[in-house]
């Protein structure tokens, strides 16, 4: 188990030198001199020249990246060019808030779609079935900056019940974010769960168990359930990693003051370390959660865990 995790520890080094490489190479292409946004229209081009001599914009690309990856590895990710302050004490500032966010919303969408997934599957065909499958794929298909704006107009504008933005109200900031970036999220664990439900419950030993006279109850839970549980797990680890990196225009709507919001700050300023150092802690924690669905698959399926013996 132990040399298992090594080696996905391991093996997240080319995920995160990939993904920064594309990221640093797609600012390098997007319009706009970060040089010129920080002195202003009026500087000089004898200023300009200069800075960006001292900022290293003149050297070439792969140097530049080079440069940045070395930087890195030493636990630099190297300073802000707008407000000159270190890219991870902005980055680092930013984690909690995102991460609490997502951590919220996950638990809302899985306390509420695995029930509706197992109950779907259990009443298939029925009224209850073909409702919460409606409203599973208006889930999937809703944009969630829409339905942010939706939920802002209805809870805050309207009603005055939630606040709008921030997140200084305490458990109340997270009410509407949870939701607007949650709902996606649940109605794609609800159907994965029904699915796969629903494919079990037609298995052999589940008619063998009730011949023997199990209860409904155990037979569902115990039977059905526990052998459903990997595709379920494996969506609730995809979603839990989107929810980290999707959060993006939802925390923008919420003025959430996490990393989404910061991405998108720095991206508008052509702030490129910063831009990097959001995608460098987002890859790794999408990498860390997916390495812990897969060491959940040990836990549910043995076949599974001799796999790491």
């Amino acid at each position: 188990m132990l040399k298992y995790i090594i080696r996905r520890i391991i093996a997240m080094i080319p995920v995160v030198i990939g993904i920064t490489f594309l990221v640093f190479m797609i600012m390098q292409l997007a319009p706009g001199d970060p040089v010129q946004m920080i002195l202003g229209d009026n500087a000089s081009p004898e200023a300009v020249e200069a800075m960006r001599d001292e900022m290293g914009l003149n050297d070439n690309v792969l140097v530049q990246y080079g440069r940045y990856l070395v930087n890195l590895v030493q636990g630099d990710m190297g300073t802000s060019y707008v407000n000159k302050r270190p890219v991870a004490d902005e980055v680092f500032s930013r984690v909690p808030a995102t991460f609490k966010l997502a951590a919220v919303a996950a638990v809302v969408s899985i306390v509420i779609a695995i029930p509706l997934g197992i109950l779907a599957a259990i009443k298939q065909n029925t009224l209850f079935d073909h409702s919460s499958m409606v409203v599973s794929l208006i889930g999937i298909s809703m944009p969630a900056f829409w339905l942010a704006l939706m939920l802002m107009l209805l809870f805050s504008l309207k009603l005055g019940w939630l606040p709008a933005q921030g997140a200084k109200d305490g458990w109340r900031s997270y009410v509407l974010p949870s939701i607007a970036i949650g709902f996606m999220q649940m109605a794609a664990i609800a159907r994965t769960t029904r699915s796969s439900m629903l494919e079990t419950i037609r298995q052999d030993y589940i008619r063998t168990a009730r011949s023997k006279g199990i209860t409904e109850r155990e037979v569902i839970f115990h039977h059905s359930f526990r052998n459903a549980l990997i595709p379920t797990v494996t969506i609730v680890g995809v979603q839990l990693g989107g929810l980290l990196g999707g959060a993006v225009l939802t925390e923008t709507v919420f003025a959430w003051p996490g990393l989404g919001r910061l991405v998108v700050q720095a991206v508008n300023g052509r702030d490129v370390p910063v831009v990097l150092g959001c995608i460098v802690v987002l890859s790794v924690g999408f990498s860390i959660v997916n390495l812990v669905v897969d060491l959940l698959y040990g836990f549910i399926d043995p076949r599974v865990r001799s796999m790491y013996q």
